[in-house]
């Protein structure tokens, strides 16, 4: 369930305005840095987000934009307060995509494409015990176990009873033959899988072999889109080491005409549920 203040969003937010003031003076990031004896890097890193703000350099800011309305001046100070508070995700310790989960708790409908695995939101519990402990077989066992629960507790998101939020998934063929855990983890894993696809905010399609080259083809990555419109839309690409999102309007715009292209050749709802049924079968019998 998304909390009232939301610190990932707010510091997005923020950002936002402050990169607006900076244009509207006419200066770059390079400027701002040099009278406030900073680097062009955390200017940069203000705007876009990824850096906690704190009141005081959104006092310092104002002051170099030359902001004389003490209105704005005092929601900006108050964004900066809110962007300081943590997140639900926060009582687990150090998340390596604590941004994107912050995003994620915020949006309003989430499109993905998962050329290998059943999507996280989607998961199982073991299904997810075993595709973390695959993906990290070197980390300490609590911190999987505390990237498991992280994982389940994101799942609260699309079974809230108030606005849940709107889950497009397309899915590779491959993600459903991939044995992970066991056959029984599978079997109850596409089973699941089956069950919240009923549901009326979630729609999954299955991207079938036979399509060969794809507009996929290059990896997974997510599209968030949010309620309010001051918030832009943002293209989630996941890393081993470090994540990339995109938020310009001609980055967007292309991965979701990417994405559109997946949807047209995926097989249609009832046949991405008669697939993903007939394979279950298959580990049933097995």
């Amino acid at each position: 369930m998304a909390s009232n203040v939301n610190p990932t969003v707010r510091r997005r937010r923020l950002g936002q305005e402050l990169r607006r003031l900076r244009e509207l003076k006419g200066m770059t990031a390079e400027e701002v840095a040099e009278r406030l004896l900073v680097s062009q890097s955390k200017i940069s890193r203000l705007e876009n987000g990824r850096r906690s703000i704190s009141q005081r350099d959104v006092r310092d800011l104002c002051g170099v934009y030359e902001v004389e309305d003490q209105r704005v001046v005092d929601s900006l100070m108050q964004m900066a307060k809110d962007s300081r508070q943590q997140g639900w995700w926060h009582a687990f310790g150090d998340i390596p995509y604590s941004v994107y989960i912050g995003l994620e708790t915020d949006a309003e409908s989430l499109r993905v494409y998962e050329p290998q695995i059943i999507t996280g939101l989607l998961q199982t519990r073991a299904y997810a015990e075993a595709i973390i402990r695959g993906g990290s077989p070197e980390a300490p066992e609590a911190d999987n176990d505390k990237r498991v629960e992280v994982r389940l507790r994101r799942q609260g998101r699309i079974t809230a009873e108030k606005d849940p939020l709107r889950l497009w998934i397309v899915l590779d063929e491959a993600s459903l033959h991939r044995v992970v855990g066991s056959r029984q983890v599978m079997r109850e894993q596409l089973e699941h899988l089956i069950e919240m696809s009923q549901l009326p905010h979630i729609t999954v399609q299955v991207l079938p072999f036979e399509v060969g080259a794809h507009a996929g083809i290059n990896g997974q990555y997510s599209i968030l889109e949010f309620a309010d419109a001051a918030d832009s839309s943002v293209v989630y690409i996941e890393g081993v080491t470090s994540d990339l999102y995109l938020e310009k309007p001609l980055d967007v715009q292309k991965y979701t005409v990417m994405y559109e292209h997946l949807r047209a050749q995926s097989l249609n709802v009832d046949q991405s549920r008669q697939l993903i049924e007939r394979v279950a079968k298959e580990y049933a019998r097995g």
